[in-house]
């Protein structure tokens, strides 16, 4: 079942053309993958789709609505790790959690959440305070705290360690074992191929390619998830 759906998605900025006919399904369910360059048109699919920026034409149904038209009852059931979250420097874990929980009309115990997410120690640490691993650890939590359906998570491992990234993937594993469907716009193709079950490959506005990290990497007869997507771009150019 499809829980979104996004058919001939155009966006502009002036001159510049973010999305040309942008067309893709997400399933229930999966880890849904978006890879592309830099400028390519990811982050512009996920704003658009979580109702943060509104396209200039196409359709577009997330869990069967409009964002543009019921966009208040679409933020009760997604959440969102954009790529430039951050937040004050003073507030506190346990504060942030409660606060992000008074927004949503029917809210996870964030209490338990933090519980479940090993943040219980850090409860009164400062967000200035906390490690990068720690920080996308609270991130992943925010955006449960509503009990989402569907998650968007936009480049949560940039400047991550080893170390981190490993951590950070299972706890995405982690958040679609508990039945949420998870939108990862990444960067890094190992990163793709251990966690996503389809992915969509978006270069200059447009998909370009689809299919699981398998089909992709048959496609284009290369030995791994990178050298597919190179030779895939190579040929699009």
């Amino acid at each position: 079942m499809a829980v979104i759906e996004i058919n001939g998605l155009q966006k502009s900025y002036r001159t510049h053309k973010a999305l040309d006919s942008v067309t893709l399904t997400v399933e229930r369910g999966e880890i849904f993958g978006i890879l592309g360059p830099n400028g390519a048109g990811k982050t512009t699919v996920v704003e658009c789709a979580s109702g943060l920026r509104k396209p200039d034409g196409g359709t577009l149904r997330v869990l069967g609505m409009d964002p543009r038209t019921r966009r208040h009852e679409l933020l009760q059931r997604i959440g969102a790790q954009l790529q430039e979250a951050a937040l004050p420097d003073a507030i506190k874990v346990g504060e942030a959690l409660r606060m992000y929980a008074s927004f949503y009309d029917k809210p996870a115990d964030w209490r338990a959440l933090m519980q479940e997410w090993g943040l219980a120690e850090k409860k009164r640490a400062r967000f200035a305070g906390l490690s990068g691993g720690w920080k996308q650890r609270l991130f992943i939590a925010l955006a449960l705290v509503g009990n989402p359906e569907v998650v968007f998570l936009d480049e949560l491992t940039t400047g991550l360690d080893p170390a981190a990234r490993r951590l950070t993937w299972g706890l995405i594993r982690d958040m679609r074992d508990r039945g949420v469907t998870v939108v990862l716009v990444t960067h890094f193709m190992d990163e793709a191929e251990a966690l996503c079950d389809r992915i969509a490959v978006i270069d200059q506005g447009r998909v370009v390619h689809e299919g699981s990290p398998g089909e992709l990497i048959d496609r284009s007869h290369a030995g791994s998830l990178e050298d597919a997507y190179f030779t895939l771009i190579e040929r699009t150019v």
